[in-house]
């Protein structure tokens, strides 16, 4: 069973008892934390796709801990300007593992029929 979720404008694929590195998020190491944007649920045997998400699901996560990543350089130049700048920066980061993922009780259904709408055509 798994799940694609959106976690601050990334799409994450979630399994329960994954580990997963996402962009910080505020809450404080060892709180729970839910995502409701769910894009796609599989549980093995439906996978039900949501339009833009599927209603009532949810993954829960437990956050374990922040940090900050490696070193990813920027370089700007501009041609025969003699104008150079290297600077880099470290994006944080927050880690969690994926508790549980919550399904979508979002089912099709047919537009019910009344009896008023069935005898119009008479």
């Amino acid at each position: 069973m798994y799940a694609i979720v959106d976690i601050s404008g990334k799409q994450f694929r979630a399994e329960e008892g994954l580990e997963l590195k996402v962009p910080h998020q505020k809450e404080e190491e060892g709180k729970k934390i839910s995502f409701d944007r769910v894009l796609l649920f599989d549980d093995g045997s439906d996978i039900k796709v949501g339009q833009p998400t599927v209603s009532g699901s949810a993954v829960e996560a437990t956050v374990l801990e922040h940090g900050r990543d490696k070193k990813v350089p920027v370089f700007k130049k501009k041609r025969r300007k003699g104008y150079r700048v290297k600077n880099t920066h470290r994006q944080e980061f927050t880690l969690i593992r994926v508790e549980n993922i919550k399904s979508g009780t979002s089912k099709k259904s047919s537009p019910k029929k009344s009896k008023d709408a069935s005898n119009e055509g008479e």
